[in-house]
């Protein structure tokens, strides 16, 4: 069994919700991703997207996009990311990590190589946001030889035909964008999303996870009722960038502080 499935089992049986927040990886720098997802965990944080630096994150707002040049400024590269995932492992081999990013990276280094170093490091699951599963035949079959998930992205604009193919391939868990729009947007409706997600139930047994739009605490626990999975990244991406001249454990613990009111109230509303 995958650990993301493992994971998302083990919270239906306690009727707790995931939690899962992204941050993008080398932002400001590599130690402080690690201290920061480390940090996370010890709050409540069940499985971390970790973001795959890339020029052009067209789904991302402005908070991530600056979080991807700040890393790339860096010169992170995917090998990097991977190479952080494998340092994690060697003191948590629990908490799902997923690489959410663009196709790009992941074809210049070739598939293969990425799936078979993907699976050495210990990840989970891939989001590839720019890779429609029509054309994701040859990846997802490489992925799934290595029981690694393939998780796609549904959107409210998403009708019922496209999603039940896209439901086919996903593993892992879906990724449910609560809005029209980019990463940060604070319009979120949550009668609107428990719509759309009953209308995904009568489609799929995977767990949902909803994100965009998921800004504090409270959103998080009344999105918690309805959801199976909690996605949070840009207010967490924004706390580090305001901190970002600030030693990495300062930052870790006050990115951590976000994830713990968000923990709580998450198992408040349970």
């Amino acid at each position: 069994m995958n650990r993301i499935e493992s994971i998302f089992n083990e919270l239906k049986n306690q009727n707790r919700q995931a939690l899962i927040p992204f941050i993008t990886c080398g932002d400001p720098n590599l130690d402080t991703t690690l201290a920061t997802m480390t940090k996370m965990v010890e709050k409540g944080a069940n499985i971390i997207e970790l973001g795959v630096p890339f020029s052009d994150p067209m789904a991302d707002g402005p908070v991530i996009q600056l979080a991807n040049e700040r890393s790339l400024e860096n010169n992170t590269s995917l090998t990097d990311v991977i190479n952080l995932v494998a340092r994690f492992r060697k003191q948590d081999n629990k908490t799902g990590i997923v690489l959410m990013g663009y196709l790009n990276p992941i074809e210049y280094m070739g598939y293969e190589t990425f799936v078979a170093r993907a699976k050495t490091a210990g990840v989970d699951g891939v989001i590839t946001v720019d890779l429609p599963p029509e054309e994701a035949e040859v990846f997802d079959g490489l992925l799934a030889k290595e029981n690694i998930a393939p998780i796609y992205l549904l959107t409210p604009t998403t009708s019922s035909d496209r999603a039940a193919k896209i439901l086919e391939k996903c593993k892992g868990y879906i990724y449910y964008v609560s809005l029209k729009g980019v990463t940060g947007s604070n319009q979120l409706n949550v009668q609107d999303v428990s719509e759309q997600l009953g209308r995904l139930r009568q489609l799929t047994q995977l767990p949902i996870a909803v994100g965009f739009g998921i800004r504090d605490a409270e959103t998080a626990g009344e999105i918690s009722n309805i959801a199976d999975g909690v996605v949070v990244g840009s207010v967490l991406v924004n706390k580090m960038a305001e901190l970002t001249r600030q030693p990495e454990d300062e930052i870790a613990t006050e990115v951590a502080l976000i994830i713990q009111g968000m923990r709580e109230s998450m198992d408040q509303h349970c």
